[in-house]
């Protein structure tokens, strides 16, 4: 898995990292502090700051004792620039159908017309007729 975009997505796959980097948007924080509020041991925390750490998304650096966690935003460009690219493709997929469904009703609107046009005169037909049968009997 050597492409970073594929990384990251399989990165964030895991909800537990995805509460982790939403934590880290907010600020930088230690490995105890990001494992609080779950109910793991600091080892299976590491092992998750390690498959975020691999995918770019994060960095640890050293601040005296503390060991902070931070997250790299520089790969959110990447993940923005992908995702945009599939959007405006989906806008313009929407757009066409839009342009289908705009003509398909037209369409209807135009045959219920000539339908209703095609029925009156029937029945307008229908009717002379009936009334002559009535006066020749």
């Amino acid at each position: 898995m050597s492409d970073p975009l594929t990384k990251v997505f399989a990165a964030l796959a895991d909800p537990t990292r995805r509460d982790m980097v939403a934590r880290l948007s907010i600020a930088d924080a230690t490995v105890n502090e990001l494992a609080e509020p779950y109910d793991v041991s600091l080892q299976a925390v590491s092992k998750h700051l390690k498959v975020l750490e691999d995918s770019g998304l994060v960095t640890r650096s050293r601040d005296a004792q503390r060991r902070p966690v931070h997250l790299e935003d520089n790969v959110f460009d990447l993940m923005t620039k992908w995702i945009e690219r599939y959007q405006r493709q989906a806008e313009a997929r929407y757009q066409r159908l839009d342009a289908v469904l705009e003509t398909m009703d037209a369409d209807e609107d135009t045959n219920t017309a000539d339908s209703a046009a095609t029925s009156a005169r029937e029945s307008g037909t229908t009717g002379t007729t009936e009334q002559k049968s009535r006066k020749g009997a």
